[in-house]
C-alpha cells in the first residue's frame, strides 16, 4: 500500500518545478548546435535499453543488502564482469547506481525502484516497455502514422489487450507494470480529492484493485466495487480479505463494454478511455450511463493534454496508444466532447500534483 503521505509537494511547487525543468531544457536545446541537440535525444533509447537490461539481470535486487564488487555482482546476476562494468558505467553516469571509490557498486535512489521489493518498483514496467513485443511494435511506428491504425493487429493476429489476455506471462507481466505506474498517482490524488463524500464507489477497470483498497482503507464510510473482466479480477478477493476490507468491498467480472453494476453513487474509470478510439470510449461510457442512478458521479482519472507546445507526459503515451492499445490521450476539450456525446457534462477538471488530472461528471438530465 502507498504511503509517504507528507511527501506530495504542493501543485504550485511542481508547476514551478516543471517551469523551470521545461525553461533549462529549451535553453539548451537552443544553445547547442541542431544536429549535436537532436543526436543526443535519438541515442537515449539506448540508455532505456540499458535500463532494461539492468533490470532483466536483477542487478538492484543483487544490490539490496549492500555494496558488492565487481565480481561478486557478476556472479549473482549470471553476467560477464567486463559487460556488466560497461553497462554500469552508462547508468552510474545517469544516477543510476554509484560506484564508491572502493570500487564497489551501490544503490541509488533511481536504482532503489528497480528493485522487486521496493516499496514503489518500475522493474515491471522497464521490463515491458524493453520487452522485445513492445520494442517490435515500436519498430512500427511509421506505419501507424502512415495508416493511423495501431500496428499490433496486423503483427499479431490480433489487438493488444486480447493478446495479452493469449499470452498470459506477457499479460502478467503488463497487468503488474500498469499497476506499478498507477501507484505513482495514488498519493496526489487523494491529496486533490475527496473520496470519502461517496456510498458506494465503483472502481470499472480497475484491475487488482490498488486504487479502490487504498480509498476503503483511507476512508470509513463508502463501500466499494471492483470491477474488471473475471481473468483479472480473480486474485483481488484475497487481496482484500488480506486488508480486511471483505465486509466493505466486493468483486465483480465483466467487460464494460457490455454492463457495469448498477445503482451505485460514483463510478472511477482510472486510465482506462485513454485506451480507445472514440467510438470503443463512447461506447463504454454509454454503458455505465445506461447502468448510473441520474445524480452519480463518473469520475475520470487521466492524463489531460495541454493546448500548447510545452514537453507533457501524455504526448509520449499518445504515441504508445497508437502503436499499441488503438486509443489516445486528449485534451480537456476533447474530453467534454467525447462526455457530451455519450450522456454526460463535465462538472469540472481537477489537477493533481502528479500528471494526471481528475475529470468529474454527471449524467445530462434527459440523455
Amino acid at each position: 500500500m502507498a504511503s509517504n503521505r507528507s511527501k506530495i509537494p504542493p501543485q504550485a511547487l511542481v508547476r514551478v518545478v516543471e517551469f523551470v525543468r521545461n525553461s533549462m531544457a529549451g535553453l539548451h536545446r537552443r544553445l547547442v548546435p541542431g544536429h549535436i541537440a537532436l543526436l543526443e535525444m535519438v541515442v537515449a533509447g539506448f540508455l532505456t535499453q540499458a535500463i532494461h537490461a539492468a533490470a532483466a539481470l536483477g542487478v538492484a535486487d543483487a544490490l539490496a543488502d549492500g555494496p558488492r564488487s565487481g565480481a561478486e555482482l557478476a556472479r549473482a546476476t549470471g553476467a560477464n564482469e567486463d559487460a556488466l562494468h560497461r553497462l554500469l558505467r552508462l547508468l552510474i553516469s545517469h544516477g543510476i547506481f554509484a560506484r564508491r571509490s572502493d570500487g564497489k557498486y551501490t544503490l541509488t535512489p533511481m536504482a532503489r525502484v528497480l528493485r522487486r521489493d521496493a516499496e514503489v518498483s518500475l522493474r515491471d514496467a522497464v521490463l515491458f516497455f524493453g520487452s522485445p513485443v513492445h520494442r517490435n511494435h515500436w519498430t512500427h511506428l511509421v506505419d501507424a502514422v502512415r495508416t493511423g491504425e495501431t500496428v499490433g493487429t496486423d503483427l499479431d493476429g490480433m489487438s493488444f489487450f486480447d493478446y495479452v489476455q493469449k499470452d498470459r506471462e506477457l499479460g502478467e507481466l503488463f497487468d503488474r507494470a500498469m499497476t506499478s505506474i498507477s501507484t505513482l498517482s495514488i498519493e496526489p490524488l487523494f491529496a486533490a480529492y475527496d473520496f470519502a463524500q461517496f456510498g458506494t464507489i465503483v472502481d470499472v477497470g480497475g484491475g487488482h484493485g490498488t486504487l479502490l483498497t487504498e480509498i476503503l482503507s483511507r476512508t470509513k464510510t463508502p463501500r466499494g466495487i471492483l470491477f474488471d473482466l473475471p481473468e483479472v479480477v480473480a486474485s483481488a478477493p484475497a487481496r482484500i480479505a488480506e486488508l480486511g476490507l471483505t465486509d466493505r468491498c466486493t468483486v465483480e467480472g465483466g467487460s464494460f463494454f457490455e454492463t457495469v453494476p448498477e445503482g451505485c453513487d460514483a463510478y472511477i474509470l482510472k486510465h482506462i478511455i485513454h485506451d480507445w478510439s472514440d467510438d470503443k470510449a463512447e461506447q463504454i461510457l454509454r454503458t455505465l450511463r445506461a447502468r448510473m442512478p441520474e445524480g452519480a458521479t463518473l469520475i475520470l482519472i487521466e492524463l489531460v493534454l495541454p493546448e500548447d507546445n510545452q514537453p507533457h507526459p501524455g504526448k509520449y503515451i499518445d504515441l504508445e496508444m497508437l502503436v499499441n492499445a488503438g486509443g489516445r490521450e486528449r485534451t480537456e476539450a476533447q474530453y467534454r466532447d467525447l462526455l457530451a456525446d455519450s450522456g454526460f457534462t463535465l462538472l469540472r477538471r481537477i489537477p493533481t500534483a502528479a500528471p494526471d488530472n481528475i475529470l468529474e461528471a454527471r449524467p445530462t438530465r434527459g440523455s
